[in-house]
């Protein structure tokens, strides 16, 4: 007969044993994010399979939405400037006459549409939503090799066009003086409710929501492993889908990797690491882009980030003007290009737009949310994956296993410096301070961001990192 010590005893270590198999099952259960299965098309969702045909599409326009666009130009009704204001105020409406004279006089839409259909692009049904894809093979593979499947996902307010200068450099590498060691198929969707992809008909489609609509194209298209990059938007769904399917993907490559749950220990670096930068793992460049913290962090997030408060709570009520004027919608999004590429460039009263980039560029992708109608469905984006408030969902705790590339441009709105980064991206075996650039990477330097891709890519194949994870 046991003692009454005894079974106090026995209950503490069985009371032990079930708090450790408990953690143990529960932070099993914790190390992938759940497939969200939903439904977003118009209605009850039918009891028929959906139809999972792939079909080509075309960008295409009747002269019918084009007379609009060009009656709503001639129409436009400008504000006239602070003096030497600059883009302080945001787009300066003396620059923005000459964007829209140039939209109405020279930009040739029907060139960049040629531009636009250059590569193969198809849509197909998925949870209730046609999904817009743009899908480039290789031209030729040298002997021996087969192209690796690189999904790229873009963000607001860019579009699939970003990719389009990177592509080429990704197919066809050697053509362009990079490394065929690693070729790719390139895959780039339009998130649902950007450019081509239908939007949304139901309420809270967020990133976790993107990233399983995603995989489940890239499984459709017959890729069982395969890899991702993004900035942007394209940052967090890439990132949900590592959490998602991390046994499909051999690698994360992102030019943008924020961290949304901020502890103790981060508090500290922000206080301190400008003193103590080895203490904390900073290098030399992580300070020079961070400190001072109040200038170059909260003095710049407050700044830059009005947009995001306004699409995270009503972005319906702004979008209506935006979808109504085409001079409104340029400016509101050709002042992102503006000082997302370079902050500084809001001390031009051009907005230093086209030391950057060219008009027919900055016009196409503006041309694709107005052809589209999709502002506003675009803009809620922020309202689905902001409105219960920023690292508390499950995804914002869980870890990214997957084998991560990181290209850090020093133009990027806020600095994450790799001791930060690597607590939520475990398995990070790349991360280059880039020598210029800004947020839209893809399309302001191609080239650098094509050669931190393929750099990564051959670490992770050599090494067969994927297997290790």
């Amino acid at each position: 007969c046991l003692s009454l010590a005894g079974i106090m005893l026995l209950e503490v270590f069985l009371a032990l044993g079930a708090l450790i198999i408990y953690f143990l099952f529960s932070k099993k259960k914790e190390e992938t994010l759940s497939f969200k299965e939903g439904w977003w098309g118009k209605g009850q969702k039918p009891d028929a399979e959906e139809d999972t045909t792939i079909r080509p599409f075309k960008v295409e326009t009747t002269e019918e939405e084009l007379s609009d666009l060009f009656r709503r130009l001639d129409q436009a009704r400008f504000t006239e400037p602070l003096e030497n204001s600059c883009f302080h105020y945001g787009t300066n409406s003396v620059y923005l006459r000459k964007v829209v004279s140039y939209w109405k006089n020279q930009f040739n839409w029907k060139k960049q549409v040629e531009v636009l259909n250059k590569y193969p692009q198809f849509k197909t049904k998925i949870q209730g939503i046609d999904i817009h894809f743009v899908h480039v093979k290789p031209p030729r593979l040298p002997e021996g090799h087969s192209a690796k499947p690189l999904l790229m996902v873009h963000g607001w307010p860019g579009s699939f066009y970003e990719f389009y200068k990177i592509i080429p450099l990704l197919t066809d590498p050697a053509s362009h003086g990079l490394s065929d060691e690693n070729i790719f198929e390139v895959i780039c969707p339009s998130i649902p409710g950007y450019g081509f992809s239908e939007a949304p008909h139901k309420t809270d489609f967020n990133s976790v929501s993107a990233a399983s609509v995603f995989y489940e194209l890239m499984l459709r298209l017959g890729f069982n492993e395969f890899y991702a990059q993004g900035g942007d938007w394209g940052w967090l769904i890439c990132t949900n889908l590592a959490q998602m399917a991390p046994n499909h993907m051999k690698g994360l490559h992102l030019n943008l990797a924020s961290v949304t749950n901020m502890g103790f220990a981060h508090l500290l670096s922000i206080l301190l690491g400008r003193y103590f930068p080895g203490l904390f793992g900073f290098q030399e460049e992580d300070v020079r882009r961070m400190f001072p913290f109040w200038n170059k962090g909260i003095y710049r997030i407050l700044l830059e980030s009005g947009y995001a408060h306004i699409q995270a709570t009503k972005p319906d009520t702004v979008g209506c003007g935006l979808n109504d004027s085409p001079a409104g919608l340029a400016a509101y999004i050709l002042e992102k290009f503006s000082t997302w590429t370079d902050l500084k460039f809001h001390n031009l009263e051009d907005g230093g737009l086209e030391k950057k980039f060219n008009l027919d560029d900055l016009l196409t992708n503006i041309m694709i949310y107005w052809v589209s109608g999709c502002v506003v469905s675009s803009m809620r984006f922020y309202k689905e994956n902001l409105q219960n408030g920023i690292g508390n969902q499950k995804h914002d705790r869980l870890t990214v296993r997957v084998p991560t590339g990181i290209a850090s441009f020093p133009n990027e709105l806020l600095h994450t410096p790799r001791a930060w980064a690597q607590k939520k991206y475990t398995n990070i075996v790349s991360f280059h301070f880039m020598p210029r650039g800004g947020h839209f990477a893809a399309l302001e330097e191609p080239e650098l961001l094509a050669e931190d891709i393929l750099q990564f890519v051959a670490k992770v194949e050599k090494e067969q990192l994927w297997k290790k994870k």
